[in-house]
């Protein structure tokens, strides 16, 4: 924690920044949308295979978008292009105070995944990456606070606010935080960066003859296929769970209440995980870790689908929460590590892009699973199986590069 406390007073601007971008980004993630479901779909008459097509149809496309506009944090000012991903999330929230039809509703969703789960925190991760060296995973876990600690308020404040102005109501809230909180405090901590966050990152690699490498390059480098499945296991798997949550109950005879009373718990371990592996990539590097960070993952599907009991929510929570901890800092300085940072926000726009495809496919290939018949034991242990098979693919990938 010392080592953190030394970190955080010398770098307080960035990591404040990191930190609200990526809160703010939670108002387009799956956990805080989902508490709106119902209210829309008995408002617009949408079945629930209607409402769930209009959300994958809307993540899928922001997903092809990140491709082509992530890259432009490698040539635009942190500021501008901050403000930017702001204002198109304002105008996500102020879609969604105004959705009355479905096609309306897409909009919206495709906004509020653009920007708040794909270009916030594709915003954030990459300036860690690019303006800390040595503190690289403290600085990505630090930054990443921000998704446990909106796992916490966020449904909180959701509920609090759809009981008091309804549930439209709630979304010009959000709408009026960008301009009014946002938009005054990145500017703020950006101003009083001790890094240059006014000249383009391009120009600055160019400036100090940087050799890094671009989309083209990684993608001709098979190691990165060889990675490219353990980097997208987690999320994949961790969405799919989360959607078919009923799944789960039924087949476990868990109240409801129950599950979500275990979601602290997994908040709790989702920040410590982070933190604590943000030390571990600064001390061994993201390469080295690579092929140990799915056990937690592992573990939890195993209890998941081979024990019964009251006993298993916490525990299985527990451990979901320490793999999306683990995970996010070891990924995200991955390829500032391996490619270098001059051009790190198109790569990771790509990545961005993938991961956003994969929560995308998950909750469909699992429900078709479901709806064919498949148990519990089933699904979660061949899940179990495939982060098992992804952890031996990258065990050949980055970690045989030679490390400095």
């Amino acid at each position: 924690m010392t080592l953190y406390l030394q970190f955080i007073q010398r770098s307080w601007p960035l990591l404040c920044f990191g930190f609200v971008s990526i809160f703010w980004g939670n108002f387009g993630q799956s956990f805080f949308v989902s508490w709106y479901g119902a209210h829309i779909q008995e408002s617009l008459g949408l079945s629930a295979a209607l409402y769930g097509s209009l959300y994958s149809a809307g993540t899928l496309g922001s997903a092809l978008t990140i491709m082509a506009v992530g890259g432009l944090i490698d040539r635009w000012p942190l500021q501008r292009f901050a403000a930017a991903v702001g204002a198109g999330l304002m105008l996500a929230c102020l879609i969604m105070l105004v959705s009355y039809h479905a096609i309306t509703l897409l909009v919206g969703f495709y906004l509020l995944r653009l920007c708040g789960q794909g270009l916030l925190p594709h915003t954030a991760q990459t300036t860690m990456a690019r303006y800390f060296d040595a503190d690289r995973g403290k600085a990505l876990s630090l930054s990443a606070s921000g998704v446990p600690v909106g796992e916490v308020i966020l449904p909180l404040l959701a509920v609090a606010l759809i009981g008091a102005v309804g549930w439209r109501g709630s979304w010009l809230v959000f709408a009026a935080s960008v301009p009014l909180l946002y938009l005054p405090l990145i500017l703020y901590f950006l101003r009083r960066a001790p890094q240059d966050t006014n000249t383009p990152p391009v120009q600055q690699a160019k400036a100090h003859n940087d050799t890094s490498m671009g989309r083209r390059q990684m993608l001709r480098d098979y190691r990165f296929w060889l990675a490219l499945p353990a980097v997208l296991a987690a999320p994949f798997i961790v969405t799919g769970v989360f959607i078919q949550q009923g799944f789960i109950l039924s087949a476990k005879n868990w109240d409801p209440l129950w599950l979500a009373s275990c979601f602290i718990m997994y908040g709790v371990a989702h920040w410590l995980a982070s933190l604590l592996a943000g030390v571990l990539v600064d001390f061994f590097s993201a390469r080295r870790l690579l092929p140990f960070m799915h056990a937690p993952l592992i573990a939890a599907l195993g209890v998941l689908g081979f024990y019964n009991g009251q006993w298993v929510a916490p525990v299985f929570m527990i451990l979901l929460g320490t793999t999306i901890g683990v995970v996010g800092p070891i990924t995200g300085a991955l390829w500032a590590e391996v490619y270098g940072t001059g051009k790190l926000g198109s790569l990771r726009s790509l990545m961005t892009a993938f991961m956003v495809l994969s929560t995308a496919i998950s909750p469909v290939l699992f429900g078709a699973l479901i709806d064919a018949g498949i148990t519990v034991q089933g699904l979660f242990g061949s899940c179990a199986i495939g982060a098992i098979l992804a952890s031996v693919l990258v065990s050949f990938s980055y970690p045989r590069l030679k490390l400095d």
